[in-house]
């Protein structure tokens, strides 16, 4: 993918989880920084030609589509792939986050992109060598494992993706760090993202 290249692929934005330890609160709308934890979010992505967002309508600066999985709640299978079905362009690939990691960069996902070169995709990973929910697949791929509307509903995505050849990519500084709860909120602020990430 060469920078600027907006056809190359779409991002789907997982947004719609339950948010059980910060109080139901919707994470897309929580501020780091001054920032909601979506315009974060949709920064990363800035180079997609589409993005959908699945999760809770919000005010943006870029064009989004804002869906939700049906049943609600039904976890990131149900939420990525909910995504997926209102992706309007083929893409080759797409890119998948949390809406909750606001350390991630566009470089993040160029750093991906080009480690999936020869891969059905490529996935970022911790300090600790934890997959993290951040990662770039081919869309034939992601469409090959697709068990179907009726397999979505709580489905774990570490089976989903479980037959898929994807590159690992160590994560630089913080882009790893998500928030799930008051505590991680407090530690990332003033957490400023690695430059060279």
């Amino acid at each position: 993918m060469q920078p600027g290249d907006l056809s190359s692929f779409a991002a789907v934005v997982l947004a719609g989880g339950r948010a059980i330890r910060l109080g139901g609160f919707d994470k897309a709308t929580i501020e780091v920084d001054g920032r909601l934890l979506l315009d974060y979010a949709l920064d990363a992505v800035m180079d997609a030609a589409e993005v959908v967002v699945v999760g809770r309508q919000a005010p943006t600066e870029r064009p989004v589509t804002f869906v939700r999985e049906d049943p609600r709640y039904g976890g990131p299978v149900a939420g990525l792939l909910t995504g997926r079905d209102h992706l309007l362009r083929t893409v080759p690939t797409v890119a998948v986050l949390a809406v909750d990691m606001p350390r991630l960069t566009f470089s993040t996902f160029r750093r991906l992109h080009e480690a999936a070169e020869g891969h059905d995709g490529a996935i970022l990973v911790g300090p600790d060598g934890r997959r993290q929910l951040a990662f770039v697949v081919r869309l034939e791929r992601l469409d090959a494992v697709d068990p179907g509307p009726e397999g979505r509903h709580d489905a774990a995505l570490h089976r989903l993706l479980a037959p898929l050849d994807l590159a690992e990519v160590p994560a630089i500084g913080s882009e790893w760090r998500d928030v799930d709860s008051w505590a991680d909120l407090r530690d990332l602020a003033g957490d400023r993202p690695d430059p060279l990430a």
